[in-house]
């Protein structure tokens, strides 16, 4: 077994982690976060679905000898377009959303009312007038998204490992030490990603909502250019 080649795999999996369709999904996701530590875990458990996909995969591909039909992977590469546009869009959704909150209050002789709240611009939030619950659980929308991308990177990385590989054990263990790479990757990018988010969120608001917006906007755009050189470019969809 060449440790060499098990070194390469990991390393590439930490290179692999930080390709734009992955930036931009993690970043979308970052922005659902509500401290540093919950972002870290957002790309951890990306980083785990795409590594659980990829042995899952690897595993089929290399115990049968088999490979991964080509169109098969363009129309996965297509469907992470597809939910990257989702992604974006509920970034830009949520922006709109966060920003004027809607209550509904009921007075002590039992009238009740409706009205709109804004928080732009506020630096504290009073706990006494909004109580807002945010449970940090296990992040399975990042998990989800992870599964998508390692379907989607599978074959590419599968045929890179039957070339260079000596056995299905060594093959399998290359994937897993890839996966390995990425989830500390993307947890990596991650910090980088969430520091300006974290910085602006303090006060600065319409520097959050830019950030914000940016990254739903190009998470977006990325979406959109997969899904046009893969429909069009590449005729899946003739």
């Amino acid at each position: 077994m060449s440790l060499s080649l098990l070194l390469l795999g990991f390393l590439i999996g930490m290179r692999h982690a930080v390709e734009s369709d992955h930036v931009a999904a993690v970043a979308s996701l970052a922005t659902r976060s509500r401290s540093m530590t919950d972002t870290i875990r957002q790309g951890a458990a990306w980083g785990l679905g795409h590594t659980l996909t990829l042995f899952l995969f690897g595993s089929i591909v290399l115990i049968l000898d088999a490979v991964m039909p080509e169109r098969m992977a363009q129309l996965l590469e297509l469907l992470v377009g597809v939910m990257l546009i989702g992604l974006g869009v509920d970034v830009l959704r949520r922006l709109i959303r966060e920003r004027i909150h809607f209550h509904v209050h009921e007075h002590h002789d039992g009238a009740v009312h409706f009205h709109a709240h804004s928080h732009a611009g506020e630096r504290g939030h009073d706990p006494a007038r909004h109580h807002h619950d945010h449970h940090e659980g296990f992040p399975v929308r990042a998990l989800v998204v992870g599964l998508m991308h390692g379907m989607a990177g599978s074959a590419a990385l599968i045929l890179l490992t039957l070339q260079t590989v000596q056995s299905p054990w060594t093959g399998l263990l290359y994937i897993a030490l890839f996966g390995v790479g990425s989830m500390i990757g993307m947890a990596l990018l991650s910090i980088i990603i969430a520091i300006p988010l974290r910085a602006s969120a303090r006060g600065v608001t319409w520097l959050h909502n830019g950030l914000q917006a940016t990254v739903g906007i190009a998470t977006i755009a990325i979406g959109a250019v997969m899904i046009y050189q893969i429909g069009w470019q590449q005729q899946l969809l003739f």
